[in-house]
């Protein structure tokens, strides 16, 4: 299993909207064949493996990281190509929380003959899939926020200088995490003071994320970077008919999403994006959006790079209203903490989020 969930990470840039699943065949011992999932449309891992497999897939066992679809999309069932191949037994790590499958894949198997048991490494198995399992279970992407800032606390000096408080390893790391996300969020404060191309900048990277621009009132600079090159949403809060026929013709999607207080509907933009096949989104803004998405309840998972400097002064986090009390904190869930070149990376989940 820990060899299927390895290959299965292979998919982590390109499986999206699916998950990222592994195979194991094991004959006697001995792997007789492994696939993954590599993108929507191409044969699933379950396949791959069985193909490599050939002849020897009947009576070995299959070790998979995700419970078998048993639906027909865009490739046929997997439970019933495991089932045709004579598999003998079949170790998932995890049932598919997708409702066409929630646990019918295993149940089919069941009802075949075949051994069937569900639950080793299912933490590992999930943490690789974040975003399908809330997209399947919330109907919301997995949201990760993420922040460079010094060990005080601040991510640029007062004037909004912020080039570079961490350092080249720990920047490239914060690629890596863009290159696995679905979509990446920014506002349009970071846009007018930054400029940035909110692009997965790493060798070998084939699919770049969608870029997602909150913009309530559509003021984004047509020759803005992040307008150039790959899919653009900007979510507004007004419509601007003028406006929006501009940015169209610059080739972006412009989506209306209006709350009460005349801005973008923060929550509902999670939900669209889940309808959209979002899994993983990844956030980067400033500290008033960031600030907006906590408070909303729309974040999960907070990527923190900490570098080993004091500023004194300037600008934070997270706008976010001081706790009344302590017992009023907004609590967190560290996953890890390690160091990357000269800096702190902080994984930590918003207590709740799993």
């Amino acid at each position: 299993m820990s060899r299927a969930l390895e290959i299965a990470a292979l998919g982590m840039d390109t499986a999206t909207p699916n998950p990222r699943v592994g195979c194991v065949i094991v004959r006697d011992g001995v792997v007789v064949g492994e696939g993954w999932h590599r993108r929507a449309g191409e044969p699933h891992a379950e396949a791959l493996a069985l193909a490599q497999a050939g002849s020897q897939a009947r009576g070995a066992t299959a070790y998979l990281t995700l419970e078998p679809c048993s639906h027909h999309g865009r490739t046929p069932p997997c439970a019933d190509a495991l089932i045709e191949a004579r598999i003998g037994r079949v170790i998932a790590a995890m049932e598919d929380p997708n409702p066409l499958v929630n646990g019918r894949g295993l149940e089919r198997l069941r009802q075949a003959g075949i051994d069937v048991r569900c639950g080793l490494l299912s933490a590992q198995a999930r943490a690789l899939n974040p975003g399908f399992v809330s997209r399947m279970v919330t109907g919301r992407p997995w949201v990760r926020m993420k922040v460079a800032a010094s060990l005080d606390g601040f991510t640029a000096l007062p004037d909004g200088s912020s080039q570079w408080i961490t350092g080249e390893a720990a920047r490239a790391d914060g690629h890596r995490w863009r290159a696995r996300s679905c979509a990446i969020l920014t506002g349009i404060g970071t846009v007018k003071e930054d400029d940035p191309r909110m692009t997965a900048r790493l060798t070998g990277v084939s699919r770049q994320p969608l870029k997602v621009l909150v913009d309530s009132r559509l003021e984004v600079d047509v020759e803005a970077q992040i307008l150039k090159g790959g899919e653009v949403l900007i979510v507004a809060a007004h419509e601007r008919p003028e406006r929006q026929a501009e940015l169209r013709d610059r080739g972006c999607e412009v989506l209306c999403l209006p709350n009460a207080e005349g801005k973008v509907d923060l929550p509902a933009l999670m939900r669209e994006l889940g309808e959209r096949g979002i899994n993983e989104l990844h956030v980067e803004a400033g500290h008033k959006l960031n600030g907006s998405l906590i408070r909303e309840g729309c974040v999960d998972e907070l990527l923190i790079y900490l570098a080993p400097a004091l500023l004194g002064l300037g600008r934070g986090m997270f706008d976010l209203q001081a706790a009344a009390s302590l017992d009023g904190r907004l609590k967190l869930a560290l996953q890890s903490v390690e160091r990357i070149g000269d800096d702190l990376r902080v994984l930590a989940h918003i207590e709740g989020r799993s």
